[in-house]
């Protein structure tokens, strides 16, 4: 009698879980702001083959796995606004892996061409001079799990936070 219980709760529970789906079965990294790290904003200065000169947007990042299980941050795709403008399309091949319940702090870097965006030229130049400007990136992240493959999250928020902008 109790093995006919135990089997029968135990198929119930499979019945259930497989209705869900293995998507539900992994959780989304989530990446946020490091303080104290100095995300910033470096000015490149115009030159032949920038004649309006762009930027390099640094976002210092800690990256958590909220699984119970290893995963691999495959990349991350989407926008990159500075005070609210869009200012660069985002496309990171990462290859990051994660521990179980695991973090790490990464340096994102992503390359602002001035002459593609007029606006943009003109907000970082008015915050230079020891100013800062709020920034995010709008997007998707792909996610690697060895049991359970490829899973991409998004679109969304992934990161947010606020970058000095200097000449460098």
């Amino acid at each position: 009698m109790r093995r006919i219980a135990v089997t029968l709760a135990c198929a119930g529970l499979v019945g259930s879980c497989a209705g869900m789906g293995l998507e539900s079965l992994i959780r989304p990294p989530s990446f946020e702001s490091v303080d104290g790290r100095g995300s910033e904003i470096r000015v490149a200065r115009p030159d032949a083959t920038r004649p309006l000169g762009g930027a390099v947007v640094r976002v210092w990042t800690r990256v958590r796995n909220p699984n119970p299980f290893g995963i691999d941050i495959a990349g991350l795709t989407g926008d990159l606004y500075l005070d609210d403008a869009l200012a660069a399309d985002v496309d990171l091949p990462l290859g990051l892996p994660l521990l179980a319940s695991g973090d790490t702090v990464i340096p994102v870097d992503i390359a602002v061409d001035f002459a593609d965006i007029p606006r943009i030229a003109e907000v970082v130049r008015d915050a230079l001079g020891g100013g800062s400007l709020p920034y995010r990136v709008e997007g998707t992240v792909g996610v690697e799990s060895e049991t359970l493959g490829y899973h991409e999250f998004g679109p969304g928020t992934v990161m947010r936070g606020t970058a000095r902008v200097g000449l460098f």
